[in-house]
């Protein structure tokens, strides 16, 4: 009997019933929810701890979300571990797609531990459940009483043959132009994340739309809930910015003062910035020196006023710390072949930012194999970014691929996708790493145009070349996405990023756009403040896609003579258990006495991956050797393998046979078979007729 919950809501998405329940399972954590998609049930649990972190000057929120394999009826492929372990790509991504909606809506000064935990318990293999475990975390939290400024509602959006679907299952996904996750609040879009194939910007507004209207009706069913609950409230002691400072900073640092610090680099701003500090400290120096005052909480206020006359400066003069207008894009630059060794290399950079992207290619049969929860995948192309300490000046320990390099190369990577060659048209895998070698913004854009440049320097034939940029946002104090003044910032740096309201990463080609990344830190943004961006971005893109194509105007025409080669060849299904051999030794035989690398499909068709033509050829002619099917007419260099009184047999093709009858030995009378041929000698035979029953008669005496 299943366990009945306290309370219960529930509503109807795109054809789906769904629901939320509490107090069917978890107790003693501050909220939890069940959500339920059709048969996809996600577990959301919410704790808080009851004091402030120590010394903490961010939000500690940990979001996490749990594959468990059971839930779609699998045991974990591995034949030696079978517990999951380390969260795959995917969970990951899903882990920061919740996180990044709720972050922005926990109050200013709060430093407690917060911790959400979303685990799959049931998958129903049709719809994905990242925009569940979105919805299932959110409304765990407006039943735990935590202070929580939501709730937030979240939708998947496909595009299916030009239309818009909500909800759309697995298979659409594949099949669409369109796979777009977007989450809000009862009033505006507050994430967006989306992978597309060239989708022009006002369908991905009419999308964005559309969204809106599920997120109202998901984010109402949360109030329902909560009100059902009415959960008392959590206490927290917020530590905000000590006004004292900041009112000391404003009177002794002037306005002028203030607008002597910024720099086109970030060794000018600091610099800058030093000089402006030095003499604020000199300045209260006794007070310091007598602990009235803190030099460090003097410091942060200076950041503060800093960061509060950026903004009045952007939306007041349009100007902004490094001198460029709010639409100007950072000097650009880019190189490819900048490695001797490797089969492509890009090297982009605008302003300070520098990624260098590297491309191997390498066999079908290098392919990534994903064992995951739901849907077991191949992946051809693969993108990983490297993100190291010193690309901003830092020292760090390195501790492996952290959430944000994984977030990151997962959308640069949805951000080529859309544009390579098919397997038919390109056989290879290829596998692209991007290294940050220095960063002041965006490096995620940045990794989106190196990976470009250096996949046309490897010769791949894509189908267009992509570019990224990323837009950020200014708004005063009373803004409320619907009223206020703003200005959209194109190509924003590190500063502007971390001090301003929204991070939206546009990556597209000259017909549309292929991934998109949006996060805010406001209330929300209208439709209208969208459709501007998008436009504000597609001029910036096409600026960086000119100079990328200054730099090498479409895909090489030969690859790399450091590359493998790759040639293929079909043959008879059927066939295909001749070329493996028994246990696999034929096709290990050839391998090794070719060089190759040996892949074969369930159609027959064969990729031979070589380090060189004459090896690629030499296996080649081997399998033709093997799976040829004889016809009448052809000839053949053969081996002589058994004499009879009555004729010889000869091996045309490695496995295949047929007798040369002592009547087509030679032109004149052969009294014995020994007279003209011994075991072992080579003779030129034409195939005469293959009788019924499939033994093949063969003649040396027509070929003399």
């Amino acid at each position: 009997m299943v366990p009945q919950p306290t309370h219960q809501v529930s509503m109807t998405l795109s054809g789906r019933p769904f629901s939320l329940s509490t107090g069917s399972f978890v107790t003693q954590a501050n909220g939890s929810v069940s959500a339920a998609l059709g048969d996809t049930v996600l577990l959301a649990t919410v704790t808080m701890s009851d004091t402030p972190r120590a010394g903490c000057d961010f939000f500690p929120l940990m979001v996490d979300f749990e594959e468990r394999y059971y839930a779609a009826g699998k045991i974990k492929g591995s034949r030696f571990i079978k517990r999951e372990g380390r969260p795959s790509d995917k969970a990951v991504i899903t882990a920061r797609l919740t996180d990044r909606p709720l972050r922005p809506l926990f109050p200013d000064g709060m430093y407690n531990d917060v911790q959400v935990i979303v685990t799959a318990l049931s998958i129903d293999m049709e719809v994905d459940p990242g925009t569940s475990c979105i919805n299932a975390a959110s409304a765990a939290i407006m039943v735990s009483g935590i202070p929580f400024k939501g709730p937030v509602g979240a939708v998947r959006i496909g595009l299916i043959d030009g239309k818009l679907v909500v909800n759309p299952t697995y298979e659409q996904c594949r099949a669409g132009d369109l796979d777009l996750i977007v989450a809000g609040t009862m009033d505006a879009i507050t994430m967006v994340e989306a992978g597309a194939r060239e989708v022009p910007e006002d369908m991905i507004v009419k999308a964005l739309e559309m969204a809106h209207g599920e997120i109202k009706k998901i984010c109402a069913i949360q109030i329902e809930l909560r009100d059902k609950v009415k959960p008392a409230p959590r206490e927290f002691t917020p530590i905000l910015p000590d006004d004292a400072y900041i009112k000391t900073v404003a009177d002794f640092v002037t306005p002028a003062m203030l607008d002597t610090i910024g720099g086109k680099t970030k060794v000018e701003f600091k610099a800058t910035f030093h000089v402006v500090e030095e003499k604020l400290l000199e300045h209260f120096k006794d007070k310091i020196e007598s602990e009235e005052m803190s030099a460090g909480a003097l410091s942060d206020a200076l950041h503060t006023a800093v960061d509060n006359r950026m903004r009045e400066n952007i939306l007041e003069k349009g100007k902004r710390l490094d001198g460029r207008a709010v639409d100007e894009v950072r000097p650009l630059s880019g190189f490819v072949g900048v490695l001797p060794r490797t089969h492509g290399s890009g090297l982009f950079r605008r302003g300070e930012t520098q990624v260098l992207t590297l491309t191997t290619l390498g066999s079908p049969g290098s392919a990534q194999t994903i064992d995951s929860m739901d849907e077991d995948e191949e992946r051809r192309y693969i993108h990983h970014y490297n993100f190291p300490p010193y690309s901003v000046g830092e020292v760090k320990p390195l501790r492996g691929t952290g959430r944000r390099e994984i977030g990151h190369g997962n959308l640069a990577e949805r951000a080529l996708l859309p544009v390579l060659p098919s397997k038919d048209e390109f056989p290879y895998t290829m596998r692209l790493v991007s290294e940050v070698l220095s960063c002041n913004g965006s490096s995620s854009m940045a990794s989106v145009c190196g990976s470009t440049l250096s996949l046309m320097d490897a010769g791949v034939p894509i189908k267009s070349p992509v570019s990224g940029i990323a837009m950020g946002l200014i708004t005063s104090k009373d803004f409320d996405g619907k009223k206020g003044s703003y200005k959209i910032l194109s190509d924003i740096q590190g500063l502007e990023d971390f001090s301003g309201d929204m991070d939206f990463k546009v990556a597209g080609t000259e017909k549309g756009i292929t991934a998109l990344q949006m996060d805010i830190k406001v209330s929300g943004v209208s439709f209208t403040l969208m459709g501007e961006a998008l436009a504000q971005a597609r001029k910036a893109r096409m600026q960086v896609l000119e100079n990328m194509i200054a730099v090498i105007a479409s895909p090489r025409k030969e690859l790399s003579k450091y590359a493998p080669l790759i040639m293929s060849l079909r043959i008879d299904p059927e066939q295909i258990r001749v070329v493996i051999g028994k246990g696999g030794e034929t096709i290990q035989k050839i391998t090794a006495e070719c060089g190759v690398e040996i892949d074969i499909d369930q159609e027959g068709i064969v990729m031979i991956t070589a380090p060189d033509q004459e090896k690629g050829q030499k296996a080649i002619k081997w399998i033709e050797r093997l799976t040829y099917v004889p016809k009448v007419g052809d000839e053949f260099e053969g081996t002589v393998v058994r004499i009879m009184d009555f004729g010889a047999f000869v091996e045309i093709v490695p496995g295949k046979d047929g007798l040369v009858h002592i009547s087509q030995l030679d032109n004149k009378r052969v009294d014995r078979v020994e007279d003209v041929c011994k075991l072992g000698d080579k003779m030129r035979v034409k195939l005469m007729e293959i009788d019924d029953k499939g033994r093949l008669n063969l003649s040396h005496k027509a070929l003399l």
